[in-house]
């Protein structure tokens, strides 16, 4: 490698219908000495920030969820096991609640109120036409940083939205089927499909040139890497032995995300759907929400966007977990009544998002960034809702942040806050550390000091 060479950090491989950005490589930095570990040394602004929100609908069994112990002396409770490998990379926060998806005066509508308060912290006007929330917390971050990046936010889901009518109890489908809001009556959609969010990822030009460009390749069997091989052996032969490892690892993961949307198909147009066409004949639901935390980790690598949003299903959907272990419907265990095999259902269903979200905690760590990684320089926010899904609690809701925000963030521990603690607390910390504070968010009380 020329030691004096140097690329721009927003370098692409280009090709017909493609723009495949690079992740940080020491070639586009002005010395390697700035890479010290995240945690002790790291020069300040050597890496961006990250965050992301990850909702799991219908509440949780809080007895199997809820850890025993507190500080870093705590210990993982049945449903949290599955992130035994990563206990010193999140933190569990207990006693965190949105006041505003309580009734309030409105009557039922529980599940469109839980979703639509998780990133507003605002009351969702009851109407099935007359749309009204908050803006929510990744937009006020997208609207401060969004033009830094080559897409402000990106937003999933792997289910199906219905945007139009009454769903919960006379509110919109838009709030059970929405957690991102750009303004007070404009949910930001979300992707369902992986193959057209990969598309958005390193497609370039309009969606229809980029439509385009995708079809010429499925006719021709070819893969995005293929439209910018020339381009990669010219960047390839500069490169330093470090640098050409993480490259290699990075067109791999890109190859892999690939293949495996191929495989799984498209997702059937019903969930949970009956007999289904060949083009969904492959589909699992575990693969397309492994498929999504893998868009999410490339859209962090190459800081495509730096923040995010995951509707992993809708709240109050009745999504059978066969896969899990519980034939019936998620709905309708979550109303147990404290039946006990109702309860065990429940926190199986608990435990199999858990492993999932381990599975994207994995994958930021697998990305090193200096000494660290990219969970490292990250703020995940995984959680519901609904607390106790048979009451329809909003309070002491189940909430870990993982990832060490830059080092802004100490992990690793069991934080208890006073019952009723609003959760625009942590989001207003949050955006600090995104770099895009605000006075007030929602009905904020203050900062959530504890987490540093």
């Amino acid at each position: 490698m020329n030691k004096n060479w140097q690329i721009p950090r927003r370098t692409f491989l280009r090709g017909m219908g493609t723009a495949i950005a690079l992740p940080v490589l020491d070639a586009m930095l002005p010395s390697t000495r700035a890479l010290g570990a995240v945690t002790g040394g790291a020069a300040p602004g050597a890496f961006p920030k990250r965050m992301a929100f990850i909702y799991v609908p219908n509440g949780m069994n809080m007895a199997k969820w809820t850890p025993t112990g507190e500080g870093t002396d705590y210990e993982l409770s049945p449903s949290l096991e599955p992130l035994a490998a990563h206990k010193a990379d999140f933190n569990v926060i207990s006693g965190l609640a949105q006041r505003k998806a309580f009734g309030n005066g409105d009557g039922g509508g529980d599940h469109a109120r839980a979703s639509a308060t998780f990133l507003t912290g605002c009351q969702a006007k009851k109407s099935a036409s007359d749309i009204h929330i908050g803006i929510s917390v990744d937009q006020v971050a997208a609207n401060v940083m969004g033009d830094q990046t080559r897409f402000p936010s990106l937003e999933l889901s792997c289910d199906r939205g219905q945007e139009a009518g009454s769903c919960d109890s006379g509110y919109s489908c838009a709030y059970q089927f929405n957690i991102s809001w750009r303004s007070e009556s404009q949910p930001m959609n979300p992707e369902i499909e992986p193959k057209a969010a990969f598309d958005r990822l390193f497609g370039k030009g309009s969606p229809d040139e980029t439509q385009e460009a995708r079809l010429r390749r499925e006719r021709q069997s070819k893969s995005v890497l293929d439209l910018v091989l020339d381009q990669t052996r010219r960047l390839q032969r500069n490169l330093g032995s470090n640098d050409k490892q993480k490259l290699d690892e990075y067109l791999t993961a890109i190859r892999e995300v690939e293949k495996r949307i191929e495989q799984n198909g498209r997702m059937p147009p019903t969930v949970p759907a009956g007999a289904v066409g060949d083009m969904e004949a492959n589909y699992t639901f575990e693969q397309h929400m492994k498929l999504m935390f893998d868009l999410m980790t490339l859209s962090f690598q190459t800081d495509s966007t730096r923040i995010a949003s995951f509707l992993v299903s809708h709240d109050g959907g009745n999504r059978p977990y066969p896969f899990a272990g519980v034939p019936s419907g998620h709905h309708s265990m979550s109303h147990h009544g404290n039946n006990a095999d109702k309860l065990a259902s429940l926190a199986k269903i608990d435990r199999w998002h858990t492993q999932q979200f381990a599975y994207f905690l994995e994958k930021l760590k697998s990305v090193k960034e200096g000494n660290g990684t990219l969970l490292d320089n990250s703020m995940i926010v995984f959680g519901a809702g609904i607390s106790d899904p048979n009451a329809h609690l909003h309070d002491n809701l189940p909430t870990i942040v993982a990832g060490r925000g830059g080092g802004t963030i100490t992990s690793g521990r069991h934080i208890k806050l006073a019952n009723e603690t609003p959760t625009a607390n942590l989001h207003l910390s949050l955006l600090d550390r995104m770099g895009a504070p605000q006075e007030r968010f929602a009905d904020s009380t203050g900062r959530l000091e504890v987490i540093a």
